[in-house]
Order: structure tokens, then sequence, then C-alpha cells
């Protein structure tokens, strides 16, 4: 498939309610991942990304803010994008485009307007999106104390999706979080929080064609997208998704300081006349590698 489908080889689950994830483990007494929120706090982080092909860094600019109920979030907006060296010019909406997030466990994550952003941004965005989740994650089930701590979450919600609805038409993956606490450094101040995303036993996502079920590796296909193409034909991959997401956390105050993630996805591709799926070329074994670090900037 073409550049822009591989952009869109993102995803980001959306976590259910506070009693549902909870619920699945015992209380802790202690959560040294637990973030510490101070009204008007500046934070930047410098992203960098490879796409296979596609090479890219950006930055997200934020700041703390308290809405009107008291509750703590951080409010992104997304800026000075390159690639290659050389300046990318962003879709003029995004200078008024601001994604939300927050650590506290009291607010759920939800996914931002993405028919908003611009599509070469949308990667970054639900990136971002994916370690801020994965940290709340931990922080909500509140089972991972000290180092070597682990909880394997069975994700109870429907499949998440990164379609924007007029460029990929179908987007979906469905993972289970395997977490554990790798490391606590008291001297430092920090901790490595390590999340496997993998393939649930039964996956949750919807596959548009006939073809799409039958497993492209060892686990149920878990990942399924179809994109319309400029000459009015249909991209359309299915596979397993298997990603690593690696964060060090701040224990002081609960920040990320720095994140890693290594995305892999086991396809099948075809090229349709129809939007059902029905006339495709033959299937095209495909191996989507992506890896994404974040730093916060002093």
């Amino acid at each position: 498939m073409g550049k822009a489908m591989k952009n869109f080889a993102v995803w980001i689950c959306i976590c259910g309610s506070a009693a549902m994830v909870a619920g699945q483990a015992p209380a802790a007494p202690h959560n040294s991942l637990q973030r510490q929120y101070h009204e008007g706090e500046t934070l930047v982080y410098k992203m960098n990304g490879v796409n296979e092909a596609w090479h890219y860094s950006i930055e997200g600019d934020g700041v703390v803010k308290k809405d009107a109920g008291g509750a703590y979030y951080e409010e992104y907006r997304w800026a000075n994008m390159t690639s290659g060296g050389q300046a990318m010019a962003m879709r003029a909406d995004m200078d008024a485009f601001r994604q939300r997030l927050s650590l506290d466990t009291n607010q759920n994550p939800s996914m931002p307007d993405l028919s908003k952003v611009d599509p070469k941004v949308i990667g970054p965005v639900t990136d971002f999106m994916t370690f801020y989740v994965d940290l709340w994650l931990a922080n909500k089930i509140g089972a991972l104390t000290k180092a070597g701590d682990h909880f394997y979450f069975r994700n109870p919600m429907p499949a998440s999706s990164w379609a924007d609805g007029t460029h990929v038409l179908v987007g979906e993956s469905a993972i289970d979080f395997d977490m554990t606490l790798k490391s606590v450094d008291a001297a430092a101040g920090t901790a490595v929080l390590v999340v496997k995303h993998v393939p649930p036993e039964k996956s949750a996502v919807k596959l548009p064609a006939a073809w799409m079920q039958t497993p492209v590796g060892d686990a149920p296909n878990n990942w399924v997208s179809v994109q319309k193409q400029e000459n009015g034909s249909y991209a359309a991959g299915v596979g397993e998704e298997n990603f690593v997401v690696e964060i060090k956390v701040s224990t002081a105050d609960g920040k990320i300081l720095s994140a890693t993630m290594d995305n892999s996805v086991k396809t099948i591709e075809r090229t349709c006349e129809d939007e059902a799926l029905t006339k495709c070329g033959d299937a095209k074994p495909h191996l989507i590698l992506r890896k994404i670090d974040i730093m916060l900037v002093p």
C-alpha cells in the first residue's frame, strides 16, 4: 500500500470505566507512577518517528491546565515537523488544534477528533496518546508498586479506531495489555514501565470481507485497514499487530521523561475495485515496522 496508509498504521485503545479497570487488580497501598499536577507547568516533547522508509521529527508543546470542575489535564500544540532535515508544512487548521491528555485516573482517556488533524500528524497524535494511555492504565490498576511486578489486562472494550472517514474508511486494532514495572531507581527518582500490546485470544476488530478472516500470523487477526485511493480503488489490509512500549517516569511527580515504541504489523494487502472488497487483486504479504521515541526537553 501507499505511504499514506502506513502513516495511518497506528491506533490507540481507550479503556473502559474506572470500576471495570480497577476491578481486575488488587488494591495497592502506594503507586509511585501517580501523576502530580501543577497548573501552569509547561512541557515540551520532541518526538522522532521511523515509519518504514519515512523518518520524521515533531514537537509537542504542552501546558497543564485545570477545567471548571477542577480536573487537571495537559494541552498540546503540535509544531516544527521535519523530515529528512527539511521543514514540513502542516495544514493551516493545525494552528488551532489542541490535544488534551491527562494521567489523572479520575478521567477516562478520549480520542481527539482526527478529522481535524493533518493526515501526516495523525501518527504522532495517536502515538503520543498511546504513551499516556499505557501509563494511565498502569496508574488506574495500581498493581505495579515494586520492580518486577506484573499484570495482564484483558481489554473488555471494542476495537479502537483511527479511521477519519475520508482517507481511511476502516482502521481498527484490538489488543490486550501485558504490563511490567521493569525497574525503580530511588536514587535517580525514576521508574521504567514496560507494556506489551498483544493480540487477544478473540479479536474484537470488525473485518469487512470474508478473505480477512484467515489469520495472517499465529493469533487471530487484530488489525485491519481500508483506505480509499485517489484513483477510486481501495487499499485493504489485515493482519496481526504487536508492539512494545517502554516509558521512563519521574517518581517525584509521575510525568513522562522519555518513552519508546517498537511496533510491527504482519499483514496481507490487496487492492480492490469496490468498497465491499469483493473484487480484489492478489494478496501481497507486507511487514509494517515502526519505531517511535519521545523525550521531555529540559
